[in-house]
This record gives C-alpha cells, structure tokens and sequence, in this order.
C-alpha cells in the first residue's frame, strides 16, 4: 500500500507524527509513505524507515508573493511531481485548507479528519472520508487514531514509538565533550514562551561548576547573541555553530540530557528518548506537551501561565532551582 502523507509544518508537528508512522508500519506490512513536508523540515521524514519519497513544499514562502510562485513555475512543478506517482490513499494530516489545497488534482481517494475533529473545518470540504478524533486527546495521539481510522486497523494501546534510531544518529556526531553533556534549548517562537535569561544563566553557572559540560545550539542572530551571554566565561558552557536539524538531532542523540522551552526542539529531544525537562508558561503539556521517555513538565504558576498569550511574560514561580531538582534525577538514572 502507497500513501501520500501531507504534514506539513511545524516542526513540533512534523515530529508529532512519527509514532502514526510506526503504528502503520507495524499493522500493514509493506506499507510506504510519501511525505509532503515545508522545506526547512524535510530530514525529518528521512529518519522513519516507513518513508520512501519527501516532497518539499514551501507553504510559508509561496504566501509572501503569491505572484512570483505562480510565474516561476514552482507550484506547477511540485503538483506535477505529487501525479508522478500512484497512490492508494491520500491523508491530509494538517487538517488546514492549506494543505487540503495541495490534495486537489489527484486521483486517490483523500482522508482527513471531520468538522468537528479539524482546526479548520472548511478543509473538510476537500475530503472523500472524513474521520471524528477526540479533542482531549494529546497531539501524538490524535494522528495516531486518524491515521488508524483512514487505514483501517485498530490503534495500539500502547505509548507511541517515534521509530528513531537514536545511536545512529549519536554516531554521525563530530566533535563532542569527552564528558557526558547537557544541552540548553532555549529559543522559541513565541516572546511568552522565552524563560527569563537570568535563570538560563543561572542554570549555567550551577552545572559549569559541577563540571558538567553545556551546549548550547541557536538559530537567528537574536538566539545567537543570548546564548553567547548564558556561556560568557563559564568554563565547559560553549555556544555551537548553527547547524542544521540534522545535525542538532546528532548533539540531542548523545545528550545525557536537555533542558527546554516549548519549542520543537524539545519535542525532537523526547522523539530520540533524551531526558529533558521541558518548561512551559503560556501553554500546558497535557495536548501539545514533550511526548516521550523520561520527560519531565514543570508548568509556570503566574496568573497569565496557560493563557495562551504570545506576547506577555508569564513565568512567575519557575526558577533554575526548581528545574535543577527536576533535572537531578534524570541526570542520577543516566549514570545507573
């Protein structure tokens, strides 16, 4: 069985996916996916053994000139690469019109989740068999019962398995600390989402003195200039080059453990089994929370903490003492 997969963003959701993949994996023999996925995630899907074929898709920079995209020829061409191939089934796992869009045109059968299940529910429109999931339910566990309904066998009860391969990712690493290390995921999206950078550099400063080397990876000028000053003079805290997905994955893969914002970083670190805590102040872990082994949730308790808000701080009542308790034992369980 062939299936077209639209997945397209963000990063947190691309990775969300993953068990979905594995759970199809195991109750269809044979089946193969072709992902259609933004540009700047396409070595995500290329870590699953499900996944053949990755058709890049740039959503996000055809918006910004609309008309530029249709002249060039590069919508054309990639609606001509998604008819290259014979599909079983369609799944549009976005559940945007956006990516209900992109469906249009070929000649499988297209699923999707219903009206009531979708973020958007005009995408519904787009779909030949449209599927109910529960809105309580985590985002990991969503897909999984979608793609369970769409190709029809029954979802696992069991925690999903993301299907990485931890220690070959590890192994591509160049360069590491001879000492077990600490990774800081500290950029995100959201001004709200941002842990005050005293406590980065606090955090910092407890764990160079334990002798326990930090890195600390970035990727804009703005996360660069940060966490040049978390590391400022600290021995054993250094700022990594910027480095692609990939090449994050590897650090993530051979760290004895992180600590994170909610970005999708730490959603990466919990798909590859590296402990973390992950640290979060407008938005709660119980839907869209690092889903993963040895995942540790510390949620801020101001009045704002939860809200949803992306512009005002709300990280009352979370300092780097509480996080340096929560991160002990994950550290502890490493070494045994």
């Amino acid at each position: 069985m062939r299936v077209l997969l639209i997945k397209t963003s963000s990063m947190g959701d691309v990775i969300h996916t993953l068990p979905a993949l594995t759970d199809a994996q195991n109750a269809i023999p044979g089946i193969r996916f072709d992902w259609v996925v933004e540009e700047g995630f396409t070595d995500i899907p290329a870590w699953h053994p499900a996944v053949d074929n990755i058709i890049p898709v740039a959503i996000r920079r055809w918006r910004k000139n609309l008309w530029k995209t249709w002249r060039s020829g590069e919508y054309r061409r990639f609606k001509q690469r998604l008819r290259q191939e014979q599909y079983d089934l369609v799944l549009d796992a976005q559940g945007l019109t956006k990516s209900a869009w992109l469906t249009r045109g070929l000649s499988a059968s297209v699923a999707g989740l219903d009206k009531a299940s979708a973020r958007d529910p005009f995408a519904c429109r787009f779909y030949d068999h449209r599927y109910h999931v529960d809105w309580g339910l985590h985002a990991v566990e969503r897909l999984r019962s979608l793609f369970a309904q769409a190709l029809g066998y029954v979802k696992p009860d069991s925690s999903g398995d993301y299907g990485l391969d931890r220690n070959a990712l590890a192994a591509q690493l160049k360069d590491a600390p001879d000492k077990p290390w600490l990774m800081f995921l500290h950029g995100t999206t959201w001004a709200s989402k941002h842990w005050p950078e005293a406590n980065w550099r606090a955090l910092a400063e407890y764990y160079s003195a334990q002798g326990i080397p930090v890195r600390l990876p970035w990727g804009n000028t703005t996360e660069h200039e940060r966490a040049v000053r978390i590391a400022d003079g600290l021995p054993g805290v250094e700022v990594l080059p910027r480095l692609k997905i990939a090449e994050i994955a590897s650090w993530l893969a051979g760290a004895r453990a992180c600590v994170a914002v909610d970005t999708g970083l730490g959603h990466l670190a919990a798909a590859l089994d590296t402990p973390c805590v992950s640290l979060y102040g407008p938005t709660l872990p119980s839907k869209v929370g690092a889903y993963g082994n040895s995942q540790v949730h510390l949620c801020a308790s101001g009045p704002l903490a939860g809200k949803g808000d992306k512009q005002q701080p709300c990280f009352d009542g979370l300092d780097a003492a509480q996080v340096i308790t929560a991160l002990e034992p994950l550290l502890a369980a490493g070494n045994n």
